[in-house]
């Protein structure tokens, strides 16, 4: 096992393509970190960077106590798997399993034992036999999982290797991966654009957007307090409602101001007084917008639609000329186009620099 750190790693194609801008963080001996963003974002880039497949324009990368910007992929001592598998198609698990050890000339009892302990790690004990084209998704993304397992690298790299799966193998893959890191203790740097997967996987995150980190912390950290609109807007599903206005106190209450002169009562928050008549973005959690009983601290929204999830139901409302999207226990369900008394979480609403997106601090 082994760190791995980067100090201002930075992408430049040919092309003068900056695909990644000075990264800098690090990934402790044991650590799952997931990267995380939309594509195009850099997030695959900065792992080929980690594996070698892509050289580093500038800065430096270290695995343990070594450099190794300038060191070939196979001295690196990782191992990566891909999202679309890679699995030779005219060999059997066990030889697929086996391949790479093969390659490196290790004997054939250290083969035997590290393909065994891996399709016992894995549930492929009965299926040593098989071709790929045999067998599921699912399968078939275990195997190559195995694949860099019997490597016993010291970092694990893997590039979106749930994103070929259905619903229900994602989660299933998703938390065989998880099982996996508990019991191997192995570093591992996990790349998606889903959001779900990086909260669920993640120790911690790097949130990306545009080759720039946005944030790093824990998943419960970032969606408690988003640094800024992005990782606001980015990380939640439903996703954070951003409604921008003007602050002010009005009959005895604080009020968002929008822009259609409808306003948003905010209840007891707590604010900076320097906020006050100033241009503010709010953020706020769907479950953190719940019906209530009419009266000074609600507002009205009509039901637009109605989306029942079995365990939870999101209403999708109209508040004047702005949506929001709340998430309520299953209920009697409401009428489309039925207007509804709303009430806000005060203590639980986020507030943002409409022009810069960072974070606002209350204190």
């Amino acid at each position: 096992m082994a760190s791995v750190q980067l100090d201002q790693v930075r992408k430049v194609y040919d092309n003068g393509q900056v695909a990644v801008h000075g990264a800098s963080f690090e990934v402790a001996d044991g650590e799952l970190m997931v990267l995380v963003g939309p594509s195009g974002c850099g997030k695959s880039t900065l792992l080929r960077m980690i594996a070698g497949l892509e050289d580093i324009s500038a800065g430096t990368l270290s695995i343990g106590d070594r450099v190794v910007n300038d060191v070939a992929p196979k001295d690196r001592d990782i191992a990566m798997v891909f999202q679309s598998y890679a699995l030779y198609p005219h060999m059997t698990v066990a030889e697929n399993l086996a391949f790479g050890l093969k390659l490196r000339k290790h004997d054939k009892e250290t083969i035997r034992k590290r393909v065994d302990a891996a399709a016992e790690t894995l549930g492929l004990t009965t299926m040593m036999d098989k071709r790929p084209g045999q067998m599921s998704g699912g399968q078939r993304q275990r195997v190559a999982l195995g694949r860099a397992l019997v490597r016993e690298p010291s970092v694990f790299l893997l590039d979106e290797p749930l994103s070929n799966l259905d619903a229900k193998l994602r989660h299933s893959v998703r938390t065989e991966i998880a099982r996996l890191h508990r019991q191997l203790g192995t570093t591992m740097i996990y790349v998606t654009h889903d959001q779900v997967e990086a909260m669920t996987l993640g120790q911690r995150i790097v949130v990306l957007k545009d080759g720039e980190i946005q944030q790093i912390d824990t998943p419960m950290a970032l969606y408690d307090r988003p640094a800024n609109l992005f990782v606001a807007g980015f990380l939640g599903s439903p996703a954070m409602n951003i409604l921008q206005g003007r602050l002010v106190q009005a009959d005895g209450g604080l009020f968002l101001k929008l822009e259609d002169d409808s306003r948003l009562p905010l209840g007891a928050a707590a604010i900076d007084p320097a906020w006050l008549d100033t241009e503010l973005a709010v953020g706020i959690r769907p479950e953190d917008l719940q019906p209530g009983a009419a009266g000074p601290g609600s507002f009205e929204a009509v039901v637009e639609v109605v989306e029942p999830v079995g365990n939870e139901v999101f209403l999708n409302l109209r508040h004047g000329r702005h949506e929001l999207v709340a998430r309520v226990a299953p209920r009697a369900l409401p009428q489309l186009g039925e207007v509804m008394a709303m009430t806000l979480v005060p203590e639980r609403l986020h507030f943002f620099d409409p022009v810069s997106g960072r974070r606002l601090s209350r204190t």
